[in-house]
């Protein structure tokens, strides 16, 4: 996976009320369930010296029915916690909340065949409705690939 992100130093924003900045430094990503440093059932994005970068945890309650993935930095400090509705959308909110104020994207299942999945990301944005997805995905789980467009440019391929 190619992503522009951050160095391990540079601050990720979500701590504060706005977005994160522009990176500094494209990283390439490599993504396994068999790092040494997970838990089983994490899943870990790691960077080209094998230092885990974020990792993902599946969080089940039983007192209620959301369920939600939270991604983690290096330090297991909660960045975005994401939540499945009942609608069909996934919500993202900053850290571990999940307050309407927090909300930072929206998620939307566009297509989904059996050789291709399609999705239109939401940023929330102060004051503004909805409006065009501001990304796009399409992929193919089969291939266990996808590119992630903002507009018509590739932002990202896994």
């Amino acid at each position: 996976m190619h992503l522009p992100i951050p160095s391990a130093s540079h601050d990720l924003g979500f701590g504060h009320d706005n977005y994160p900045t522009a990176p500094q430094i494209p990283m390439d990503l490599f993504i396994s369930k068999k790092h040494p440093d997970l838990a089983h059932g994490e899943l870990g994005f790691a960077d080209s010296s094998g230092n885990l970068v974020f990792r993902t945890k599946y969080i089940s309650s039983k007192r209620c029915s959301s369920s939600k993935w939270v991604i983690l930095d290096k330090s297991r400090n909660p960045i975005i916690s994401i939540y499945r509705q009942k609608n069909g959308y996934w919500h993202g909110f900053k850290g571990d909340s999940e307050g309407e104020n927090q909300m930072t994207f929206k998620v939307q299942r566009t297509l989904n065949k059996i050789f291709r999945t399609e999705l239109e990301v939401f940023l929330v944005k102060e004051n503004s409705g909805e409006s065009a997805s501001d990304f796009k995905i399409k992929g193919c789980a089969f291939q266990r690939s996808c590119i992630i467009y903002g507009g018509d440019a590739i932002v990202a391929q896994v």
